[in-house]
């Protein structure tokens, strides 16, 4: 006997009917933070000894740049879903819903900031 209904069943949703997409991006941004942190890694280890300036080219590189901001947006999205899943699972009353929000502004923000930085640096090359 299942306690869901015949077109929950069709659907293949769960309680709220969202649970199941907020699980699939969590595992599609893991996986892409997975490579881009393994070329991320690789990158540094190469850029170990650089200079300043080097680095700076290095950055200003459109391949470059666009994935370091690919790497920020991810890693900033990839973190929001985790620590909403945390507050709506032990967070209770009416400071759960200030909390989700307070966290969706901090985390565009910090998104917003990375990517500024990165375009700074390879367009000002400062």
């Amino acid at each position: 006997m299942s306690l869901k209904t015949p077109l929950g069943r069709v659907l293949g949703l769960g309680a709220a009917g969202t649970g199941v997409g907020h699980w699939w991006q969590q595992r599609v941004t893991a996986a892409a933070l997975a490579l881009l942190g393994l070329w991320f890694v690789i990158a540094l280890i190469g850029l170990e000894t650089a200079t300043r300036a080097a680095v700076v080219d290095w950055i200003g590189s459109p391949l470059n740049a666009a994935l370091l901001a690919l790497l920020v947006l991810t890693a900033a999205w990839h973190s929001l879903l985790g620590t909403q899943v945390i507050v709506e699972d032990y967070v209770d009353g009416a400071g759960k819903v200030i909390l989700l929000v307070l966290l969706q502004f901090v985390h565009v923000a910090a998104a917003a900031v990375g990517v500024m930085a990165i375009l700074r640096v390879a367009i000002g090359g400062q």
